[in-house]
């Protein structure tokens, strides 16, 4: 996607190590609330926590960097909170009224020991404490920049929300990453004027093009699956294109949760992502893996054992082509200071 505004200087950041990079969307029920409700979710909902603990662990042990996109509506400290910011907001009329939060946030519980499912002001300060942790936007409402009923207001007061009660928290937002992956330019300028420096773009194949529920079809959605095990889509390695005004830190994989029905391809699973690693460590590229925290929540063990191995792979990177972990915010303080010296 072309993002080209007035003033806007684009470079390419000439790396000298491959970077591998990971984002969460950490969103809870908010990010699958029109498809499911809690009950239908519990098992997933109910294991988030531990599958965080479990995560911060692992990413303590090998030194990874990672970029926490964080719906601002789990900032919130009880649901007076979260009303009177919903009341502040010039919200958007979804044509599907299921896309919006804003309805869902009147039927929570009052905070996070009575409603652990739509408030996670109790895991925020646990991701903080962990070295080299960002703290980035999933937007304030879980946001759908592509939907029928929503205009760039709406974005632009959901995004100045975001920011606002970040701050409150002592979390200074410069990365965000955009629910469904659905942007355009208008929301990117957007960004822009709200004082963001970063995104997560999609991969460069047309099955992954940003589009809105309506306009996604099922054959993608197939391709994506099967591209999860076998090379349809490239290697998704990337160079970075700098830009004063913002940079898109582009995705290379989903990493899809373990399924049970799908086990006897894990193998695959694991070789297409180190496969991967490896081409970006070798030719001094990106490599930008994300996934959601509740992903998790289900087969957290077997979840964290297919992490572990990722993980052990970027230290052999790491140790045989010096690939560098960063997070998105770090990306683009890195290249300052590269140019800076330079």
């Amino acid at each position: 996607m072309e993002f080209i505004l007035p003033g806007n200087m684009e470079e390419k950041y000439l790396m000298q190590t491959g970077i591998f990079t990971i984002s969460l969307d950490f969103e809870l029920h908010w990010g699958v609330s029109e498809t499911k409700t809690v009950e239908q979710y519990h098992k997933n909902l109910t294991g988030t926590r531990k599958a965080i603990e479990g995560m911060l662990q692992l990413f303590q042990q090998y030194k990874i960097h990672v970029t926490w996109a964080t719906v601002g509506m789990l900032f919130c400290k009880d649901k007076n909170e979260l009303l009177a910011y919903c009341k502040e907001i010039n919200k958007p009329i979804y044509a599907n009224s299921k896309l919006s939060n804003f309805i869902l946030a009147e039927k929570v519980g009052n905070n996070y020991t009575d409603d652990p499912f739509h408030f996670g002001n109790d895991i925020i300060p646990q991701i903080k404490n962990v070295p080299f942790q960002e703290i980035a936007t999933h937007t304030f409402s879980h946001y759908y920049c592509l939907e029928r009923g929503q205009t760039i207001e709406n974005f632009k007061s959901d995004l100045s929300a975001a920011v606002r009660i970040a701050e409150e928290n002592n979390a200074h937002l410069t990365s965000i990453v955009f629910p469904r992956n659905q942007y355009s330019d208008e929301t990117l300028a957007a960004c822009v004027g709200a004082g963001i420096k970063t995104y997560r773009g999609t991969e460069k194949h047309w099955m992954y093009q940003p589009l809105s529920r309506e306009k996604e079809s099922k054959a993608r959605r197939l391709l994506r699956l099967i591209d999860t095990y076998f090379n349809i889509s490239g290697d998704n390695t990337h160079e970075i294109i700098y830009s004063n005004q913002l940079t898109n830190i582009p995705a290379s994989r989903f990493l899809r949760p373990y399924s049970k029905k799908l086990n006897p391809l894990e193998k695959l699973r694991l070789r297409r992502i180190q496969k991967e690693m490896t081409l970006a460590a070798k030719n001094k590229k990106l490599y930008h893996l994300w996934w959601h925290p509740h992903n998790f929540g289900a087969n957290t063990q077997k979840n964290l054992i297919f992490l572990e191995k990722i993980l052990q792979h970027f230290a052999f990177l790491q140790n045989k082509y010096s690939m560098q972990s960063l997070n998105m915010e770090e990306i683009i303080s890195h290249f300052n200071l590269a140019n800076n010296n330079g």
